[in-house]
Protein backbone atom coordinates (compact mmCIF):
# COMPACT_ATOMS: atom_id res chain seq x y z
CA UNK A 1 0.00 0.00 0.00
CA UNK A 2 1.21 3.26 -1.21
CA UNK A 3 2.19 6.01 1.61
CA UNK A 4 -0.68 8.61 -0.03
CA UNK A 5 -3.35 6.15 0.39
CA UNK A 6 -5.42 3.89 3.18
CA UNK A 7 -7.88 1.39 3.35
CA UNK A 8 -10.20 1.02 6.33
CA UNK A 9 -12.81 -1.35 6.90
CA UNK A 10 -16.21 -1.86 9.22
CA UNK A 11 -17.15 -5.29 10.63
CA UNK A 12 -20.90 -5.02 11.97
CA UNK A 13 -21.49 -8.42 13.36
CA UNK A 14 -24.67 -7.54 14.45
CA UNK A 15 -27.50 -10.23 15.66
CA UNK A 16 -29.35 -10.98 11.93
CA UNK A 17 -26.76 -10.02 9.80
CA UNK A 18 -22.82 -9.36 9.83
CA UNK A 19 -21.74 -6.10 7.21
CA UNK A 20 -18.95 -5.07 6.34
CA UNK A 21 -18.32 -1.64 4.43
CA UNK A 22 -14.35 -1.06 3.45
CA UNK A 23 -13.39 2.41 2.54
CA UNK A 24 -10.71 3.74 0.83
CA UNK A 25 -8.87 7.17 1.06
CA UNK A 26 -6.47 8.84 -0.86
CA UNK A 27 -4.64 11.88 -0.12
CA UNK A 28 -5.82 14.83 -0.80
CA UNK A 29 -9.35 13.00 -0.73
CA UNK A 30 -11.08 14.56 2.73
CA UNK A 31 -14.03 11.75 2.41
CA UNK A 32 -13.65 7.84 1.72
CA UNK A 33 -14.28 6.30 -1.44
CA UNK A 34 -16.86 3.26 -0.74
CA UNK A 35 -15.39 0.63 -2.47
CA UNK A 36 -16.47 -2.58 -0.81
CA UNK A 37 -20.03 -3.72 0.81
CA UNK A 38 -21.29 -6.81 1.59
CA UNK A 39 -24.38 -8.57 4.03
CA UNK A 40 -24.92 -11.69 5.16
CA UNK A 41 -26.88 -13.36 7.47
CA UNK A 42 -25.86 -14.47 10.93
CA UNK A 43 -27.77 -17.08 12.88
CA UNK A 44 -25.38 -17.45 15.33
CA UNK A 45 -26.32 -14.56 17.96
CA UNK A 46 -28.47 -13.80 20.22
CA UNK A 47 -29.16 -10.38 21.51
CA UNK A 48 -26.07 -9.02 20.17
CA UNK A 49 -24.34 -11.97 21.77
CA UNK A 50 -22.37 -15.07 20.51
CA UNK A 51 -23.93 -18.07 20.82
CA UNK A 52 -22.49 -20.05 18.38
CA UNK A 53 -18.64 -19.52 17.10
CA UNK A 54 -19.11 -21.60 13.82
CA UNK A 55 -21.81 -19.94 12.69
CA UNK A 56 -20.79 -16.35 13.44
CA UNK A 57 -17.01 -16.98 11.57
CA UNK A 58 -19.28 -18.53 8.54
CA UNK A 59 -20.98 -14.91 7.98
CA UNK A 60 -18.17 -13.52 8.77
CA UNK A 61 -16.08 -15.07 6.23
CA UNK A 62 -18.97 -14.92 3.99
CA UNK A 63 -19.13 -11.00 4.19
CA UNK A 64 -15.98 -10.63 3.89
CA UNK A 65 -14.78 -12.52 1.06
CA UNK A 66 -17.80 -10.57 -0.82
CA UNK A 67 -16.64 -7.59 0.07
CA UNK A 68 -13.09 -8.27 -1.02
CA UNK A 69 -14.20 -9.22 -4.01
CA UNK A 70 -16.34 -6.09 -4.55
CA UNK A 71 -13.06 -3.82 -3.51
CA UNK A 72 -10.33 -5.46 -4.74
CA UNK A 73 -8.35 -5.26 -1.37
CA UNK A 74 -7.85 -8.20 0.47
CA UNK A 75 -9.08 -7.83 4.12
CA UNK A 76 -6.88 -8.48 6.91
CA UNK A 77 -7.94 -6.53 9.95
CA UNK A 78 -11.13 -4.29 11.07
CA UNK A 79 -12.51 -2.16 13.66
CA UNK A 80 -15.15 -4.53 15.08
CA UNK A 81 -18.99 -3.61 16.35
CA UNK A 82 -20.30 -5.29 20.27
CA UNK A 83 -23.23 -5.20 21.39
CA UNK A 84 -25.40 -6.49 24.26
CA UNK A 85 -27.28 -5.30 27.86
CA UNK A 86 -24.13 -6.55 29.34
CA UNK A 87 -22.15 -3.32 27.87
CA UNK A 88 -22.25 -0.42 31.32
CA UNK A 89 -21.21 2.76 30.95
CA UNK A 90 -19.61 4.22 34.18
CA UNK A 91 -17.52 7.64 35.04
CA UNK A 92 -13.67 8.35 36.14
CA UNK A 93 -10.87 10.62 36.01
CA UNK A 94 -7.51 10.39 35.35
CA UNK A 95 -4.33 12.35 36.36
CA UNK A 96 -0.63 12.01 34.88
CA UNK A 97 2.23 14.09 34.73
CA UNK A 98 3.19 16.17 31.70
CA UNK A 99 6.47 14.49 30.38
CA UNK A 100 9.28 16.70 30.28
CA UNK A 101 10.25 17.50 26.89
CA UNK A 102 9.14 21.30 26.98
CA UNK A 103 6.06 19.86 28.78
CA UNK A 104 4.04 19.99 25.88
CA UNK A 105 1.13 17.57 25.90
CA UNK A 106 1.62 14.79 22.82
CA UNK A 107 -0.41 12.19 21.88
CA UNK A 108 1.63 9.94 24.51
CA UNK A 109 0.35 12.05 27.41
CA UNK A 110 -3.54 11.55 26.14
CA UNK A 111 -3.01 8.23 25.77
CA UNK A 112 -0.91 7.72 29.43
CA UNK A 113 -3.78 9.94 31.15
CA UNK A 114 -6.88 7.64 29.50
CA UNK A 115 -5.19 4.63 30.50
CA UNK A 116 -4.70 6.25 34.25
CA UNK A 117 -8.74 6.92 33.86
CA UNK A 118 -8.93 2.78 33.28
CA UNK A 119 -7.47 2.11 37.03
CA UNK A 120 -11.27 0.81 38.10
CA UNK A 121 -12.37 -1.89 40.84
CA UNK A 122 -13.84 -3.87 38.37
CA UNK A 123 -15.28 -8.16 38.70
CA UNK A 124 -13.10 -10.28 37.50
CA UNK A 125 -15.26 -11.48 34.68
CA UNK A 126 -15.43 -7.72 33.24
CA UNK A 127 -13.05 -5.55 31.42
CA UNK A 128 -12.84 -2.10 29.30
CA UNK A 129 -13.19 -2.05 25.92
CA UNK A 130 -13.35 1.88 25.35
CA UNK A 131 -12.40 4.78 26.69
CA UNK A 132 -13.68 8.39 25.52
CA UNK A 133 -12.82 11.46 26.87
CA UNK A 134 -15.30 14.15 28.23
CA UNK A 135 -13.24 17.21 28.61
CA UNK A 136 -9.39 17.93 30.00
CA UNK A 137 -7.80 20.29 33.04
CA UNK A 138 -4.57 21.34 32.86
CA UNK A 139 -2.38 22.90 35.54
CA UNK A 140 -5.95 23.89 36.98
CA UNK A 141 -7.74 25.06 33.69
CA UNK A 142 -11.15 23.25 33.39
CA UNK A 143 -13.20 22.18 30.21
CA UNK A 144 -10.54 21.90 27.18
CA UNK A 145 -11.74 19.74 24.92
CA UNK A 146 -8.13 19.16 22.98
CA UNK A 147 -5.04 19.60 24.89
CA UNK A 148 -2.28 18.36 22.85
CA UNK A 149 0.32 21.10 21.60
CA UNK A 150 -0.83 22.73 24.80
CA UNK A 151 1.88 23.09 27.66
CA UNK A 152 1.66 22.30 31.33
CA UNK A 153 2.81 19.92 33.84
CA UNK A 154 -0.70 18.11 35.29
CA UNK A 155 -3.21 16.68 32.60
CA UNK A 156 -6.23 15.43 34.02
CA UNK A 157 -9.41 13.57 32.29
CA UNK A 158 -13.16 13.06 32.87
CA UNK A 159 -13.47 9.87 30.52
CA UNK A 160 -16.66 8.03 30.21
CA UNK A 161 -14.94 4.10 30.15
CA UNK A 162 -17.67 1.16 28.70
CA UNK A 163 -17.18 -2.12 29.77
CA UNK A 164 -18.21 -5.46 28.93
CA UNK A 165 -18.46 -8.70 30.08
CA UNK A 166 -14.89 -10.40 29.15
CA UNK A 167 -16.30 -13.68 27.62
CA UNK A 168 -18.80 -11.99 25.25
CA UNK A 169 -15.71 -9.99 24.46
CA UNK A 170 -13.15 -13.38 24.04
CA UNK A 171 -15.99 -14.82 22.13
CA UNK A 172 -15.98 -12.09 19.38
CA UNK A 173 -12.61 -11.95 19.55
CA UNK A 174 -12.32 -15.86 18.37
CA UNK A 175 -14.70 -15.99 15.95
CA UNK A 176 -12.50 -12.99 13.84
CA UNK A 177 -9.26 -15.24 14.58
CA UNK A 178 -11.25 -18.14 12.98
CA UNK A 179 -11.93 -16.54 9.69
CA UNK A 180 -7.91 -15.04 10.34
CA UNK A 181 -9.74 -11.31 10.58
CA UNK A 182 -7.31 -8.67 13.09
CA UNK A 183 -8.96 -6.80 15.44
CA UNK A 184 -7.72 -2.85 15.12
CA UNK A 185 -10.46 -2.03 18.08
CA UNK A 186 -13.72 -2.94 19.74
CA UNK A 187 -16.42 -0.40 19.54
CA UNK A 188 -19.40 -0.13 20.72
CA UNK A 189 -22.79 0.04 18.36
CA UNK A 190 -24.40 2.80 19.13
CA UNK A 191 -20.95 5.13 19.26
CA UNK A 192 -20.15 4.06 15.97
CA UNK A 193 -23.35 4.51 14.62
CA UNK A 194 -23.42 7.88 16.32
CA UNK A 195 -19.96 8.55 14.76
CA UNK A 196 -21.20 7.95 11.01
CA UNK A 197 -25.06 10.44 11.75
CA UNK A 198 -24.28 13.34 13.83
CA UNK A 199 -22.42 16.13 13.91
CA UNK A 200 -20.64 18.68 16.36
CA UNK A 201 -23.70 20.97 16.22
CA UNK A 202 -25.86 18.42 17.48
CA UNK A 203 -23.40 16.68 20.10
CA UNK A 204 -22.55 20.01 21.61
CA UNK A 205 -26.29 21.23 22.32
CA UNK A 206 -27.25 17.79 23.18
CA UNK A 207 -28.97 14.64 21.52
CA UNK A 208 -30.10 11.11 21.68
CA UNK A 209 -28.41 8.13 19.07
CA UNK A 210 -31.01 5.68 19.24
CA UNK A 211 -29.83 2.20 17.45
CA UNK A 212 -32.76 0.19 17.21
CA UNK A 213 -31.64 -3.05 15.96
CA UNK A 214 -33.17 -6.52 15.67
CA UNK A 215 -33.11 -7.32 19.23
CA UNK A 216 -31.19 -5.02 20.94
CA UNK A 217 -31.33 -1.15 21.58
CA UNK A 218 -28.22 1.21 21.75
CA UNK A 219 -28.84 4.94 23.26
CA UNK A 220 -26.34 7.18 23.27
CA UNK A 221 -26.59 10.77 24.46
CA UNK A 222 -24.45 13.38 23.86
CA UNK A 223 -24.05 17.09 25.65
CA UNK A 224 -21.59 19.76 25.67
CA UNK A 225 -19.84 17.57 23.33
CA UNK A 226 -18.96 14.78 25.13
CA UNK A 227 -20.51 11.24 25.61
CA UNK A 228 -22.61 11.92 28.99
CA UNK A 229 -24.20 8.26 28.98
CA UNK A 230 -25.17 4.72 27.15
CA UNK A 231 -27.18 2.08 27.38
CA UNK A 232 -28.20 -0.96 25.76
CA UNK A 233 -31.52 -1.94 25.98
CA UNK A 234 -32.55 -6.22 25.58
CA UNK A 235 -35.59 -5.17 22.76
CA UNK A 236 -35.76 -4.44 19.49
CA UNK A 237 -37.66 -4.65 15.99
CA UNK A 238 -37.50 -8.93 16.48
CA UNK A 239 -39.87 -8.13 19.33
CA UNK A 240 -42.32 -6.33 17.27
CA UNK A 241 -42.11 -9.28 14.34
CA UNK A 242 -42.73 -12.07 17.65
CA UNK A 243 -45.82 -10.30 18.81
CA UNK A 244 -47.33 -9.68 15.25
CA UNK A 245 -46.85 -13.50 14.82
CA UNK A 246 -48.62 -14.03 18.07
CA UNK A 247 -51.48 -11.57 18.18
CA UNK A 248 -52.43 -12.24 14.28
CA UNK A 249 -51.50 -16.07 15.00
CA UNK A 250 -49.57 -16.35 12.16
CA UNK A 251 -45.90 -18.05 11.47
CA UNK A 252 -43.01 -15.88 12.13
CA UNK A 253 -42.09 -15.31 8.05
CA UNK A 254 -45.31 -14.21 7.50
CA UNK A 255 -45.14 -11.77 10.61
CA UNK A 256 -41.77 -10.04 9.33
CA UNK A 257 -43.89 -9.55 6.06
CA UNK A 258 -46.44 -8.13 7.93
CA UNK A 259 -44.10 -5.63 9.58
CA UNK A 260 -42.40 -4.26 6.56
CA UNK A 261 -44.99 -4.03 4.28
CA UNK A 262 -48.00 -2.83 6.42
CA UNK A 263 -46.50 -1.50 9.93
CA UNK A 264 -46.60 2.15 10.53
CA UNK A 265 -45.65 3.97 14.10
CA UNK A 266 -49.35 6.13 13.76
CA UNK A 267 -52.18 4.73 12.55
CA UNK A 268 -52.86 8.08 11.46
CA UNK A 269 -50.29 7.20 8.03
CA UNK A 270 -52.76 5.80 6.53
CA UNK A 271 -55.31 8.14 5.45
CA UNK A 272 -58.13 6.78 4.64
CA UNK A 273 -56.54 3.12 3.80
CA UNK A 274 -57.45 1.47 6.94
CA UNK A 275 -59.11 -2.10 6.73
CA UNK A 276 -57.36 -5.06 5.33
CA UNK A 277 -53.44 -5.67 4.68
CA UNK A 278 -52.27 -8.66 2.24
CA UNK A 279 -49.06 -10.54 2.23
CA UNK A 280 -48.38 -12.57 0.06
CA UNK A 281 -46.03 -15.44 0.64
CA UNK A 282 -45.35 -18.81 -1.90
CA UNK A 283 -48.88 -18.06 -3.67
CA UNK A 284 -50.99 -18.48 -0.18
CA UNK A 285 -52.35 -15.41 0.93
CA UNK A 286 -52.10 -14.09 4.17
CA UNK A 287 -55.51 -11.25 4.85
CA UNK A 288 -55.30 -9.04 8.62
CA UNK A 289 -56.92 -6.58 9.75
CA UNK A 290 -54.93 -2.90 10.11
CA UNK A 291 -56.66 -2.17 13.04
CA UNK A 292 -55.07 -5.35 14.83
CA UNK A 293 -51.31 -4.51 13.24
CA UNK A 294 -51.98 -1.00 14.70
CA UNK A 295 -52.79 -2.08 17.85
CA UNK A 296 -50.21 -4.58 17.98
CA UNK A 297 -47.15 -2.29 17.32
CA UNK A 298 -48.27 0.55 19.48
CA UNK A 299 -47.96 -1.77 22.00
CA UNK A 300 -44.91 -2.48 21.71
CA UNK A 301 -43.42 0.68 20.59
CA UNK A 302 -44.85 2.09 23.95
CA UNK A 303 -42.84 -0.08 25.95
CA UNK A 304 -39.55 0.42 24.37
CA UNK A 305 -40.23 4.32 24.00
CA UNK A 306 -41.05 3.70 28.05
CA UNK A 307 -37.72 2.48 28.75
CA UNK A 308 -35.88 4.76 26.69
CA UNK A 309 -37.17 7.37 28.65
CA UNK A 310 -36.35 6.07 31.60
CA UNK A 311 -33.10 5.68 30.86
CA UNK A 312 -33.27 10.10 29.98
CA UNK A 313 -35.09 10.44 33.36
CA UNK A 314 -32.09 8.46 35.04
CA UNK A 315 -29.59 11.04 33.73
CA UNK A 316 -32.09 14.29 33.91
CA UNK A 317 -32.44 14.63 30.10
CA UNK A 318 -35.65 13.68 29.54
CA UNK A 319 -37.14 16.00 26.89
CA UNK A 320 -34.18 18.02 27.69
CA UNK A 321 -31.90 17.95 24.18
CA UNK A 322 -32.68 20.67 21.92
CA UNK A 323 -30.25 18.40 19.19
CA UNK A 324 -33.25 16.13 19.50
CA UNK A 325 -33.38 12.54 18.66
CA UNK A 326 -31.67 10.63 16.17
CA UNK A 327 -33.02 6.95 14.72
CA UNK A 328 -30.57 4.40 13.00
CA UNK A 329 -30.69 0.22 12.64
CA UNK A 330 -33.42 -1.70 11.00
CA UNK A 331 -36.39 -0.77 13.30
CA UNK A 332 -35.58 3.44 12.41
CA UNK A 333 -36.76 1.65 8.62
CA UNK A 334 -40.50 1.61 10.55
CA UNK A 335 -42.66 3.87 8.71
CA UNK A 336 -43.65 7.05 10.99
CA UNK A 337 -41.12 6.44 13.68
CA UNK A 338 -39.46 9.45 13.38
CA UNK A 339 -43.08 11.07 14.76
CA UNK A 340 -43.40 8.83 17.19
CA UNK A 341 -40.68 9.18 18.82
CA UNK A 342 -41.38 12.96 18.70
CA UNK A 343 -44.23 12.32 20.54
CA UNK A 344 -43.20 9.67 22.91
CA UNK A 345 -39.93 11.48 23.97
CA UNK A 346 -41.44 15.18 23.64
CA UNK A 347 -38.22 16.10 21.01
CA UNK A 348 -37.65 16.62 18.06
CA UNK A 349 -36.66 13.74 15.66
CA UNK A 350 -35.43 12.07 12.39
CA UNK A 351 -33.90 8.84 11.12
CA UNK A 352 -29.98 9.00 10.45
CA UNK A 353 -28.59 7.71 7.71
CA UNK A 354 -24.91 7.65 6.27
CA UNK A 355 -24.63 10.31 3.68
CA UNK A 356 -21.95 12.04 1.87
CA UNK A 357 -19.62 9.41 0.23
CA UNK A 358 -18.83 8.70 -3.16
CA UNK A 359 -18.35 5.07 -4.72
CA UNK A 360 -20.43 2.00 -4.18
CA UNK A 361 -22.96 3.86 -1.90
CA UNK A 362 -26.16 2.76 -2.48
CA UNK A 363 -26.39 0.16 0.01
CA UNK A 364 -24.83 2.07 2.96
CA UNK A 365 -27.25 5.09 2.49
CA UNK A 366 -29.48 3.40 4.96
CA UNK A 367 -30.06 3.96 8.49
CA UNK A 368 -29.40 0.36 8.88
CA UNK A 369 -25.46 0.79 7.50
CA UNK A 370 -24.45 3.68 10.73
CA UNK A 371 -22.95 1.42 12.70
CA UNK A 372 -20.90 -0.49 9.83
CA UNK A 373 -20.03 2.97 8.52
CA UNK A 374 -19.15 4.65 11.71
CA UNK A 375 -17.11 1.69 12.44
CA UNK A 376 -15.01 2.11 9.06
CA UNK A 377 -14.48 5.64 9.63
CA UNK A 378 -13.60 5.33 13.15
CA UNK A 379 -10.67 2.32 11.49
CA UNK A 380 -9.64 5.32 9.30
CA UNK A 381 -8.93 7.68 12.28
CA UNK A 382 -7.48 4.90 14.48
CA UNK A 383 -4.90 3.78 11.39
CA UNK A 384 -4.43 8.18 10.66
CA UNK A 385 -3.48 8.29 14.83
CA UNK A 386 -1.21 5.07 14.64
CA UNK A 387 0.82 6.63 12.76
CA UNK A 388 1.06 10.24 14.09
CA UNK A 389 2.17 8.40 17.43
CA UNK A 390 5.16 7.02 15.28
CA UNK A 391 6.33 10.56 14.42
CA UNK A 392 9.48 11.62 15.87
CA UNK A 393 8.64 15.37 15.98
CA UNK A 394 5.09 15.62 15.73
CA UNK A 395 4.74 19.66 16.03
CA UNK A 396 6.83 20.25 12.67
CA UNK A 397 6.09 16.95 11.00
CA UNK A 398 3.94 17.75 8.07
CA UNK A 399 3.67 13.78 6.98
CA UNK A 400 0.68 12.70 5.04
CA UNK A 401 -0.42 10.63 8.63
CA UNK A 402 -0.80 14.09 10.46
CA UNK A 403 -2.79 16.29 7.59
CA UNK A 404 -5.12 12.71 6.93
CA UNK A 405 -6.25 12.84 10.93
CA UNK A 406 -6.60 16.69 11.09
CA UNK A 407 -8.82 16.11 8.01
CA UNK A 408 -10.51 13.10 9.09
CA UNK A 409 -11.82 15.13 12.90
CA UNK A 410 -12.82 17.76 10.41
CA UNK A 411 -14.98 15.49 8.34
CA UNK A 412 -15.94 13.79 11.57
CA UNK A 413 -17.98 17.28 12.72
CA UNK A 414 -19.53 17.87 9.71
CA UNK A 415 -23.69 16.78 9.37
CA UNK A 416 -23.99 13.44 7.29
CA UNK A 417 -27.79 13.65 7.76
Amino acid sequence: MQETSRYAVGLDIGTSKVRVVVGHLEEPTQSPTIVGVASEPNIGMRKGTVVNLVNVAQAIDKALESAERMSGHQIQHATISINGSHIVGISSKGVIAVGVSGHEIALDDLERVQEAATVLQLPANREIVEVTPRSYQLDGQENIKDPLGMTGVRLEVDAHVITALAPHVKNLEKVCEMTETGVDNIMLSGLAAARSVLDEKQMENGVLLIDMGVSTTNLAVFDEGDLQHVAVLPVGGNNITNDLAIGLKTELDVAEQVKIQHAVAHSDLRRGHAGKAVVKIEDAEHIFETSEIDMIVDARLEEIFEQINSELKAIGRAAQLPGGVVLTGGGAELKGIADYAKQALQLSARVGQPTGYAGVVDQIYSPSYAVVTGLMLSNLLDGAQRERSTEIDQSKNGGFAKRLSSGLLKMFSKNRS
